[in-house]
């Protein structure tokens, strides 16, 4: 099977539900892990914090250090008040911001949306100018940027499936108190700030705590940190005919020079891939790994200057069975939902009836799904 064979049904499958997280694990690695060996094919039951065990020195984990941003607001419309809810996507080349608005067609040119914070009442407002195929471009009024917007007025970009949840499931904390549990919950504890804002969270690397990092580096795993800018399009459903024919999303793919090094060190067949925003990184990879951009790389290496960006490039890959991995060996990654291309980069990996079937087993031992849900191992 390959890509265009493989229908938005091929992606589908049954799930309660209550199995969808709505938080996180307390400490983060004492989630459950379902342990997936391919050759074998055989099922463990194990828990994140245990993933030391099944590391090899011969590799590396690689890791995206993207730093999830509160880029999520709601609105009122200065005039009649109508409400809105949206998100900041990206920045236009003409210094405008584009932004996905829910019931974008009840707006106009020129209406000004007041912006309603967690907190304190600060006035942050924007501007709609223009249309963009499915998004509005937006300009800050009252010389503000779009980061300070964010960072004033913004809330943490959860997908809506978990608050639906946490709706259905009468889940309720104050407005701001909520909002600041979700930032911290929301975030990886390796995220690094940057010019490459996400707008959601790189989910297999929730699991991790300072401590466990401390472990796996004891065990002489090198952990090689790279940025993949996380956007909306990853929630984007398949309902193309076929997934050939999905209009895939682009992300932003930063590697620096002392990653870059790294990379050409390690044994890719031994290695740790944490999560599918990270397999997309590495499968867009140049193929070899330029020699000029390495040679320039190890100079700044042996300088001090590894944080420099080695490669920067954009990625519209799709993952689908039929994929021929280059990197991808060993794969560590959430519960996915149905009809996503996430699911299917995971089928891509070890067969859509096996995925399928595991994701069976998973609800049957009451695995949690989703960003905050349970992870999954999968193995040679």
């Amino acid at each position: 099977m390959n890509a265009s064979a493989v229908t938005p049904d091929d992606l589908e499958y049954a799930l309660d539900p209550a199995s969808i997280a709505t938080h996180p694990a307390e400490p983060r690695d004492s989630a459950r892990m379902l342990v997936l060996h391919r050759a074998a094919d055989r099922v463990e039951h194990r828990h994140v914090r245990d993933i030391v065990g099944y590391l090899d020195a011969a590799g590396a984990m690689i890791v995206n250090e993207t730093r999830v941003e509160a880029m999520r607001f709601l609105a009122a419309r200065d005039g009649d008040g109508r409400t809105c809810e949206g998100l900041f996507v990206d920045p236009t080349s003409d210094g405008l911001w584009r932004v996905m608005i829910r019931g974008a067609k009840h707006f106009a040119c020129g209406d000004v949306l007041h912006l309603t914070p967690p907190a304190d009442e600060i006035d942050v407002r924007v501007r709609l100018e223009r249309r963009d195929g499915v998004h509005w471009v937006v300009s800050m009024c009252g010389g503000l940027t779009a980061p300070a917007a964010w960072n004033t007025a913004g809330w943490t970009p959860l997908p809506p499936y978990i608050l639906a949840a946490r709706q259905q499931r009468g889940e309720s904390l104050a407005a701001a108190a909520a909002d600041e549990a979700d930032r911290r919950e929301y975030q990886t504890v390796y995220a690094r700030g940057s010019d490459l804002p996400s707008c959601a969270a790189p989910t297999a690397g929730l699991h991790f705590t300072a401590d466990l990092l401390q472990r796996i580096s004891a065990q002489g795993v090198a952990t090689i940190r790279t940025e993949l800018q996380v956007g909306p399009g990853t929630f984007r459903p398949v309902d193309a005919p076929t997934l050939e024919t999905h209009p895939m999303h682009s992300e932003r793919c930063r590697v620096s020079a002392a990653a870059l090094c790294a990379l050409d060190r390690c044994v890719s067949a031994a290695s740790l891939v944490v999560g599918t925003t990270s397999v997309r990184l590495l499968e867009s990879l140049p193929h070899p790994l330029p020699r000029d951009a390495l040679a320039q790389s190890r100079e700044w290496v042996g300088a001090g200057l590894g944080d420099r960006t080695a490669l920067d490039y954009t990625t519209d890959i799709l993952i689908a069975p039929g994929f021929d991995f280059r990197w991808t060996n060993r794969l560590l990654t959430n519960f996915h939902l149905p009809r996503s291309t996430l699911l299917a980069l995971v089928g891509a990996l070890i067969g859509l009836d096996r995925l399928k079937r595991v994701y069976a087993i998973a609800q049957r031992e009451g695995y949690r799904f989703y960003s905050f849900g349970d992870a999954m191992l999968i193995l040679p």
